[in-house]
């Protein structure tokens, strides 16, 4: 286990387009206690520089885009029409304290939000590990996790249900999936999904990319009507926001 780890964090650090040091100083998931503030969280580095006019930008699936969804994402039978999907560009700081190029394929209903909440986490220089579609782990949910990737539509069933999870839908999103596992307790039995995640299923613990109701990230998703599975009560899943279909049309 510990050299898995190591090998997933070895991976985000070499993770995508680095357009700078925008943010001083790398962010370590692993921090001590004269690194914490009084809210429980590393105080945030300098803001980023100047910011590109198309930097965060919502668009149309396109042919070439459904190539890389189609089979994938993108399952067959799925019942949502591609118009009803919109793909995000955005940019993200890193944990390497860099700025990165991030996308994600969402419902139309939540790009406006989404696009937002990106920005603003942007902007505070808030950690994201990584930001890339799905597809590239062949949409497999479980390899997203443990690259702490961060995702939105993915068209599958919530595991063990057979109920359509809000992700085939693209109104839930899932935040540094490996800090933010979803751990379930049963019958005297925890489980953590990602396995990988387990060291990060004690939400007692201090680090950086923790969700919790003092984040920013939390904070920023209630105030656009999105609830967080870190709330629910069967089941805890620190990594998951999903906005009502209710509340996503209005």
């Amino acid at each position: 286990m510990k050299i898995r780890l190591l090998l997933l964090s070895a991976a985000l650090l070499s993770y995508n387009v680095s357009f700078g040091r925008d943010c001083d100083g790398g962010l370590s998931p692993e921090v001590t206690e004269t690194e914490i503030t009084a809210t429980g969280h590393e105080a945030p580095p300098a803001a980023p520089a100047n910011i590109e006019p198309d930097a965060f930008r919502i668009s149309s699936i396109d042919s070439a885009l459904f190539a890389r969804i189609d089979g994938r994402s993108y399952k067959k039978g799925c019942r949502i029409p591609p118009s009803e999907l919109r793909y995000l560009t955005v940019l993200h700081i890193g944990f390497d304290g860099a700025t990165h190029r991030g996308e994600m394929i969402c419902n139309r209903a939540i790009a406006d939000d989404l696009l937002e909440i990106f920005r603003t986490l942007y902007e505070a220089c808030y950690p994201i590990a990584r930001m890339v579609l799905i597809d590239e782990y062949d949409a497999d949910d479980t390899q997203s996790m443990e690259a702490n990737n961060s995702s939105a539509f993915n068209y599958r069933e919530i595991r063990n249900t057979g109920k359509l999870s809000a992700h085939s839908y693209g109104y839930a999103v899932d935040i540094n999936p490996l800090f933010n596992p979803c751990v379930i307790v049963r019958n005297g039995q925890t489980t953590v999904d990602p396995e990988a995640g387990a060291p990060y299923a004690d939400r007692t613990r201090v680090f950086v990319g923790k969700i919790d109701h003092d984040d920013l990230c939390y904070k920023e998703f209630r105030k656009h009507g999105f609830i967080w599975g870190g709330d629910w009560k069967s089941l805890k899943d620190y990594q998951h926001f999903e906005k009502p279909v209710e509340s996503a049309h209005q």
